[in-house]
């Protein structure tokens, strides 16, 4: 995904914004984008970014047992 930077903008905040996260994702974007890191950390408003596509959730995780206290 290719997003714009707008005003004040750093890569955290583009993948808080359009990821939801940003555990892991901003290496990720750092490696996209190659030289990046040049502008420092608040991108020129303008600047293209490459955002990676996140994975899909996965379908087979386990779920815990609902424990109460008051059974």
């Amino acid at each position: 995904m290719r997003v714009v930077a707008q005003q004040g903008d750093t890569i955290d905040a583009l993948c808080h914004r359009h990821l939801g996260a940003t555990a892991g994702l901003v290496e990720q974007v750092l490696a996209l984008n190659y030289g990046i890191s040049l502008h420092g950390p608040v991108l020129p408003m303008g600047t293209f970014v490459e955002l990676p596509d996140l994975p899909a959730p996965s379908t087979g995780a386990a779920e815990r047992p609902l424990i109460q206290l008051w059974d």
